[in-house]
């Protein structure tokens, strides 16, 4: 099964632009005694460079636990061509680093306007990159390719239209292999929405990605786990019938229900502090941020053994 895969993906690459965009990118890949190990570090110093940052100090986390931005703050504008720009070369870092993926998806909501406190907070991405240079993705060799995810979301996280943000990760067995972190559409009206919405995004992907992963002859047989964090989500989920806590719901977020009536997918419940999705939806403090970034995959270069060939 395991060679059927590779020779799919194979054909896949061959099709695509792809190895271009890797090119362009500057994925390395390094392999290793304990898999195959997948960085952006020339890209990433390039990136300092261009934006003056090689010298600056580095931080822990991408970003300040608790900030808060808005629209909305009194203060000077920058150059928006700059803070675009940065912005923009940071995104493409995150083909190799899910871990600052929310912190980008945050300051690219301020594109047209920028402030001073916004450069700040991307620059802060700049200087936690600094620190983790060589950091990147471990994709280890597995017999294991059940499909499983993590689904979260804040509640009305962002200042200006309370909208929140939904954040998920799928995994196939041990290794992650996609990763979303993105606003909601629509203002929800409790935490429990926010989560039934950031659900549904889930599980239409985890659909897809069943559908893709049956083409490469890697039918998923069982339900794909989908773990939440919100009992009431569970519930309203597995329940059919419309009470005064969904009625105004729109219909379509209900796709979830005909999903696990299928046994397509099934929501399990798992406590806070092991959502690794959590890392997608707000600014954590450094230990619950470097506990979830290790179970996303993301480690250092020289913590792995033996020799590292290209």
């Amino acid at each position: 099964m395991f060679e059927d895969f590779k020779k799919a993906m194979a054909r896949e690459f061959e099709m695509t632009d792809i190895g271009l965009m890797a090119y362009y990118l500057g994925i390395e890949v390094k392999q290793t005694e304990e898999g195959i190990f997948i960085s952006q570090e020339g890209y990433a110093k390039e990136i300092l460079k261009k934006f003056e940052m090689l010298d600056c100090k580095p931080v822990s986390t991408p970003m300040e636990c608790g900030v808060k931005l808005s629209r909305h703050n009194e203060e000077e504008n920058v150059n928006p061509t700059l803070f675009k720009s940065l912005v923009g070369s940071l995104r493409y870092l995150t083909c190799t680093r899910p871990d600052i993926l929310y912190g980008i998806g945050l300051v690219s909501r301020y594109m047209e306007a920028p402030t001073m406190t916004h450069l700040k907070t991307a620059k802060r991405i700049l200087r936690y990159v600094k620190g983790t240079l060589d950091f990147g993705l471990l994709y280890s060799p597995s017999k294991e390719f059940k499909l499983f995810g993590y689904s979260d979301s804040d509640w009305a996280g962002d200042m200006d239209d309370r909208k929140s943000t939904t954040g998920f990760v799928f995994y196939m067995g041990d290794t992650t292999f996609t990763w979303t972190s993105k606003k909601q559409p629509i203002v929800t009206l409790s935490t429990c929405e926010a989560e039934y919405v950031a659900a549904t995004s889930s599980v239409c992907h985890a659909v897809w990605l069943r559908s893709l992963l049956k083409e490469l002859h890697m039918s998923q047989v069982e339900a794909t786990e989908i773990f939440v964090d919100n009992k009431s989500t569970l519930a309203l989920a597995k329940n059919p019938v419309f009470h005064d806590r969904s009625k105004h719901i729109d219909t379509r977020y209900h796709f979830i229900r005909e999903c696990i009536a299928r046994k397509e997918v099934q929501l399990e419940f798992v406590k806070s502090q092991d959502q690794v999705a959590d890392i997608f939806t707000k600014p954590l403090k450094y230990d619950t941020f470097y506990k979830l970034r290790a179970l996303l995959g993301v480690i250092r270069k020289t913590s792995l053994r033996g020799d590292v060939r290209s």
